[in-house]
Order: structure tokens, then sequence, then C-alpha cells
């Protein structure tokens, strides 16, 4: 016979339990509405000052641009030896051009498309997971162990230039092998970093340091435990905002670095071909770089990316990484947008209250709604003055043991990281700085961990009721 009564009481715990899934806080997920993103500033859209439009759309032409070894009829040529992707806009393309990684990962054709044909495609790069870049926290042994004395933490770059039809003399898969990344993955010795979003870039390279100073003053002042600091420029000691352990200073840097290490094109700030980190003996292997098969490829010898001097308009006359440098300073910061949940519109009232209880629950001691006014600007006045609304104080907090990469850049330890900056999250789809999540939940969840500043705050978001959760959800995905 069944127990009527126990019967009834597991339905009623069925019902509660399904209830509480349905209420349950629910991340909005990636908006796909067309929220403008990828837009010049305003008044560079207007051409003032005269000229500037033309500076900008030049450089996203180039941005788009597909390198070559040589050979390129575009001229853009320089590609590898060794290369993590062969555009910048493969790595930025979400939600438009100057973005971050896309849906489908363009990385994972390269070894059947005739990108890279004479490479081993690594085992973390998937269709439809993050774009990625890989480092090693630490070096080798020569029996294959980790040295954990042996701090690494430079890229290892994908693919090789083996296999194509214009690597020249450069054909050897022996002589330019890829990293081990099997060994690594099977050593728990790797990591990874998905590519940042630029929107907005030139309005945060555009605060000065007294404005960014002053502003964490103000954040000191909370009782959640978070005391963040900055990364610092090694050559003259000002405030570093780039990157996700704000290790570049400038745009201009942020662009040939990005250049050399993603792509292998030496330029202008880094006029060499870019060994391995092994490669050039910093783990004390003794290695002595490239082999020379592998070196100056494009023929026209070194820096690969120059200036044009001969060439018209203005605009073509600069290198590559100025034109780079100049697309991202003058992209707008991507809009704000309305928010779908479940096929529904969230009401403004909700977005409202999400964005008080983004305050009140602590998210907005590093994730500033603004870190002040840019400096007047010499290039155009979009820059000039203006708030800049990137929900980041721009400092370096420690991220705890869950999130800790063990790499170090700058003065930035192996926990720390830049405070993203939200705006655009709305249409990010990978989340923290390797991509780990596409949930905002996970996302948050993840703040929490061994020594971490974020804990408190964490905490307090999970002790909130599900409907003030998802106040906030909603509110994240509007930016």
């Amino acid at each position: 016979m069944i127990n009527t009564a126990k019967l009834a009481a597991l339905l009623t715990v069925a019902v509660l339990f399904l209830a509480g899934m349905a209420f349950a806080q629910t991340d909005p997920g990636v908006q796909s509405a067309n929220r403008g993103a990828g837009a010049a500033l305003s008044s560079v859209l207007s051409n003032s000052p005269s000229g500037i439009l033309s500076f900008f759309t030049d450089g996203q032409s180039r941005f788009e641009t597909v390198e070559s070894v040589s050979g390129n009829s575009s001229g853009n040529n320089g590609l590898g030896p060794r290369f993590n992707s062969n555009q910048c806009s493969s790595c930025h393309a979400q939600p438009a051009v100057g973005g971050t990684g896309a849906a489908t990962n363009p990385q994972f054709l390269f070894t059947s498309n005739g990108v890279a044909p004479g490479n081993t495609m690594p085992s973390f790069i998937t269709a439809t997971g993050p774009t990625l870049e890989a480092r090693f926290p630490y070096f080798f042994n020569t029996n294959g162990s980790v040295n954990l004395n042996s701090p690494n933490g430079g890229v290892e770059t994908l693919f090789t230039v083996t296999g194509r039809s214009d690597a020249g003399a450069c054909t050897s898969a022996t002589a330019l092998p890829q990293p081990s990344f099997a060994t690594a993955v099977s050593e728990n010795n790797i990591i990874f970093r998905i590519p940042t979003p630029v929107f907005g870039a030139g309005l945060i390279e555009n605060l000065d340091d007294s404005t960014l100073l002053n502003n964490q003053v103000n954040n000191l002042n909370n009782n959640v435990g978070v005391s963040g600091t900055f990364n610092h420029n090694g050559n003259d000691g000002t405030i570093s905002r780039f990157g996700w352990k704000a290790q570049n200073k400038s745009l201009h840097i942020f662009a040939g670095e990005a250049y050399n290490v993603e792509m292998g094109i030496s330029n202008e700030l880094f006029p060499q071909d870019r060994p391995l980190p092994g490669e050039d003996g910093q783990g004390g292997t003794g290695d002595t770089g490239l082999v020379s098969t592998c070196l100056n490829l494009g023929g026209a010898g070194y820096p690969e990316d120059t200036s044009n001097p001969a060439a018209t308009p203005n605009s073509a006359v600069l290198d590559d990484v100025s034109a780079f440098a100049n697309f991202m300073r003058f992209l707008a910061p991507p809009p704000t947008g309305s928010v779908v949940l479940n096929g529904q519109t969230v009401s403004n009232s909700t977005i409202s209250t999400g964005a008080s209880l983004f305050v009140s629950t602590g998210c907005s001691v590093c994730h500033n709604p603004t870190p002040g006014t840019t400096q007047p600007s010499g290039f155009t006045s979009s820059l000039n003055k203006v708030p800049v609304n990137s929900y980041s104080d721009l400092e370096i907090h420690n991220m705890g043991s869950l999130l800790a990469d063990n790499v170090s850049q700058g003065s930035a330890g192996g926990s720390q990281f830049r405070t993203a900056p939200l705006w655009g999250l709305g249409q990010r789809i990978f989340l923290l700085h390797d991509g780990r999540t596409t949930n905002l939940v996970t996302a948050i969840q993840d703040h929490a961990s061994h020594s971490s500043e974020a804990t408190t705050v964490e905490e307090q978001f999970f002790e909130l009721s599900t409907t003030q959760q998802q106040d906030i959800l909603d509110f994240l995905r509007s930016l």
C-alpha cells in the first residue's frame, strides 16, 4: 500500500524544489540586439579635427587585414615564424571589430585551412571555445617535469609557419617545433588568457595619474576588505592600465606588443623576431634564439612593420602599429542597451534596482561606475574632459587562489589582476581572464577564494534574495 502522507510530503518538497529552480537567479546571457558597438567617437565621425576620420578607418582596415609571411599584395608581410592568429580582428570580433573573442573560434581551423597547415591543433583550442593565448607558469626540467624554482610566464605561441607555401626556408618542424602543450596540460603547467575588448580604450588611456590616485583613496574607504594598488610602467614609473594585469602603459605599446607576440611581426616598438621564452636562455637552458633559416622570412629586413614615408593619403604614412593604436583610441565606449530574459524585455526599473544593489553590495568598490574624468585631449574633443564610465578602478587586486595564474607582469603578482572594465559586458561571451565560463553567476562565484579581496563582496551577493541577485545580473547584461 502507498503511504499517502509520505507521498504528499514528497510531492510538496518536489514542488518547492522545482519552484526554487524556476525562480533562481539566471544569467540573461549574451544580448544579441545591435547596440552600436564598434563605432567611432562622435567627434571622429564628424571628422573633427579635419582628417581624423581617415585615421580611424585606415586603422580599422589594417586591424582586419590578413597577414602573410611574404608575398602579400597588400604589403602586410612578416607573419611568424610563430603566431597565435593572422589578423587583429580574428581575436577582437565580438560583438564587433574591437571586441573580444567570438562564439566561433577562428584558431580551430588554422591547421586545416592553410593558415598553419604544418601544425598539431592543441587540445584546448576548440571550435566553440574561447580564442586563447597560452603561457607556462614554470619552465620544465629536461625530464619533462615542472621546475617550480624556475618561473616562466611568457607567451608560448600556438602555431608555426612550417608547412605554409610562403614560409621560405623555414619548413622544418624539428627546427621550429610547437611548444610542448600536451606535456603542459598533463602536468597542469599551463594558463590561458582571452582577448580584452578595446572599445572606449582611448578614454582609459587619457585618464591622468592624479585622477586615478585620488579615486584609489576613495576606494580604500571600504569595509569589505578591498585594498587595490596600481601596476606601473618600468621606464617612467607612471600608472599602466592595459592588459589583464595592467602591464601596458599605452595603446601604442599594447598594439606593438600584440603585433610581435600574437602574430610574430617585428615593428618599431618591438624590432626583433620573438623566440619562445626558453629559446633565449630564460629557462637556464642556454638556447640561442630562433634558427637562422626562420629569420627575415619576408626578405625586407627589420623591423617588418615600418612607416611609409612616400605613401598617400596622410593616414597611409603611418606604420601598422600606430594605425592600430589610433583605431583603438578612437573607438567609442560600448553603448548600454535593453536586456531580454527568457524572451521578455526586462523593465527599466529592474535595471535601475540592479544598479543600486551593485553599489550597496560592494561590487562597485572595484568596479567603479567611473574612476574619473579624462584630462584635456590633443586628439579630438570626444576624449577631452569626459567621464570614463568603464566600471573599473583600473587597479590590480589580489583575486585569490582560485583565479591565480602564477604569472607576474610588471609589479602584478601571480594572483593579481586589473579590475576588468564591465562596459560592454552585456555582449561578451567568455568571462574572466581565461574564458573559463560563459555564465555570470559562475564568474561571480569564482571571485571568492583564499586571500581574494572580493570574497566578502561575493558572499554579500549570494546573501541577497534570488530576486535581488537577478536584478544585479540583469543590470550587468545591460552594460
